[in-house]
Order: structure tokens, then C-alpha cells, then sequence
């Protein structure tokens, strides 16, 4: 069984990881959770606001990660297929709430593993954001997708990401001053 830490794999031994995993060895599987895990969560912590959820949503992800690895076919770095896994099932994951819009949240502290304590502030704020807001500028700002990706992702026009974008950056701003 290999240790591993929370840092990257060499892309030979995560090949041969997911190789494994993909053909249903439980060991394998655990190793690449125990290397992506806490980046899964505080991706989907970032975008559903609360801990319970993002808990659930890690779970989910998880799983579906899990029926999914054997249809992984290493066009892109897995990280990079595992985060819009985790993009989509947190989204579909915030849409099955009960009101996507009233949900309430809440804006308690992060564990000390999800991230950095010099962004706790800031992720609080974040938080505070109406959710369509809060999604777009996660996804814009902080994960790095462009407009047209997060309109796909979203089902909205460019347009309005762009609008939801600026709105979360003028919200941030009132709040810093």
C-alpha cells in the first residue's frame, strides 16, 4: 500500500492508480481519495457554502468518481477531469436543494484542512454572497473558468455570468470597506 500524502502523485504512479481503481481495486481507489479529497471538498465548500452539504456533495463525488473512473480516458490530467466531476455534481447537487435561491447556509468557520487560514476571511465573504453570484465568481475567479464555460455549466447566457461576476465583485468590495 503506498503513503500517501496531500500532494500530487508522479503522473506514472497515478496512471497506474487509476488503471487499478478502474478495474475495481479498492485499495487503488482509496489512495487516489486520499489524495484528492480535500481538494474536493473545499471546491465544493467554496461553491455550496455550507459544511454539511459540501460534505455530501465529497461523498457523492466520491461515488460517482468511483462508477466513472473506467470511462476516464486520460485526454486530459485527471486532476483537471476530476475537478469538472466535482463542478458538476456540486451544481446539480445545489439545484436539488429545496430552493435554490432561500437556502439557507451557513458561514461557520472552514476545517483546518480545506484551506489556507490566511483566505479564511475572504472564503467567509465569499459565503455571504447571493448563490448565483457566489457560483460564478467561485468558478471566474478562484478555479479559473472562462464565461463562456460557466454560462455552459449554469445554463445561463455570457452575458449574465459576466453581470453575476461584477455583482459578486461589487458585493465583496462594500463588504471590505
Amino acid at each position: 500500500m503506498l503513503a500517501l500524502a496531500e500532494v500530487d502523485l508522479p503522473i506514472s504512479e497515478e496512471h497506474q492508480l487509476i488503471a487499478l481503481a478502474s478495474s475495481g481495486d479498492k485499495q487503488a481507489f482509496k489512495s487516489l481519495y486520499e489524495t484528492h479529497h480535500k481538494r474536493v471538498y473545499a471546491l465544493a465548500y467554496r461553491l455550496a457554502g455550507g459544511h454539511d452539504l459540501a460534505h455530501d456533495i465529497t461523498q457523492e463525488c466520491f461515488i460517482r468518481l468511483w462508477d466513472k473512473l473506467p470511462s476516464y480516458r486520460g485526454e486530459s490530467q485527471f486532476s483537471t477531469w476530476l475537478h469538472r466531476l466535482c463542478v458538476n455534481q456540486t451544481l446539480t447537487m445545489i439545484k436539488s436543494q429545496k430552493s435554490f435561491w432561500n437556502r439557507l447556509f451557513s458561514a461557520d468557520a472552514l476545517p483546518e484542512y480545506s484551506i489556507n487560514d490566511d483566505y479564511h476571511e475572504l472564503d467567509q465573504m465569499i459565503l455571504k454572497l447571493p448563490e448565483r453570484a457566489r457560483v460564478v465568481f467561485v468558478l471566474f475567479a478562484i478555479e479559473g473558468y472562462r464565461h463562456e464555460e460557466i454560462a455552459d455549466l449554469l445554463n445561463m447566457a455570457v452575458g449574465t455570468s459576466k453581470a453575476q461576476y461584477y455583482r459578486a465583485r461589487q458585493l465583496l468590495k462594500e463588504m471590505l470597506s
